[in-house]
């Protein structure tokens, strides 16, 4: 099975297995939330002395992307969220090398996210809560290359821890606003046509999200 399905599995299978633990909340056990997450990488990585290229100097591009999750509450304090979007397009550029700054290419990534979630004051208005995990790295049309060099390509996927903090405030019965920050531990390492690996590159983004969740 494919790990992103497997964690679809996994989530799956944390809702079905204790349905008799679960404390019943006349707004309901599930809460769907859509979000608007800004992506900021950290952009590190080692340096690459066959290609002149010194460390830090690969940067995968900022940007603002959809988000999905699905999060059951097995008790008022305790939840699994399933956190999921679409394949998505990364910019990669070089800079300081020997060659100057030039465009590297492209990569899509899916990062499919399980965490498990402590809410706190589950039944105010004001919700806050921490949670921990595991996120999922598919690296997939990857177009990579020092231009007349050489040819570069990912690993092709990468389990990595996260963490989150955020709270629902309640609009109404069952609409919530959503804050969401998460940091994922994205890595991959860089191979060149030829040389093998040449790099370690750490994407390590820190994702600030806000949206609308709706329990039921």
């Amino acid at each position: 099975m494919h790990s992103s399905l497997k964690l679809l599995a996994l989530s799956a299978a944390l809702a079905a297995a204790l349905p008799a633990a679960a404390q019943q909340s006349a707004e309901g056990n599930w809460l769907v939330r859509v979000r608007a997450v800004h992506v900021d990488t950290a952009n590190k990585s080692s340096a690459i002395p066959l290609l002149a290229v010194p460390s830090n100097a690969i940067h995968v591009e900022n940007k603002t992307i959809p988000e999905l999750d699905i999060s059951y509450f097995f008790t008022k304090n305790i939840a699994a969220e399933l956190i999921l979007t679409v394949p998505q397009k990364h910019d990669v550029k070089v800079t300081g090398s020997a060659l100057g700054a030039f465009k590297a290419g492209s990569f899509y990534l899916l990062p499919p996210t399980l965490t498990a979630q402590w809410h706190f004051n589950p039944d105010g208005d004001f919700r806050p809560y921490v949670g921990a995990g595991i996120t999922y790295s598919d690296y997939s049309a990857v177009k990579l290359s020092v231009p007349g060099v050489a040819k570069l390509k990912l690993d092709n996927d990468y389990f990595g821890p996260a963490v989150q903090v955020g709270f629902d405030y309640k609009l109404t019965k069952n609409l919530f606003l959503n804050l969401d920050v998460k940091k994922a531990y994205v890595r991959s390492d860089l191979e060149a046509e030829g040389l093998g690996k040449v790099s370690r590159v750490k994407v390590d983004p820190l994702l600030i999200g806000v949206g609308l969740g709706w329990r039921f």
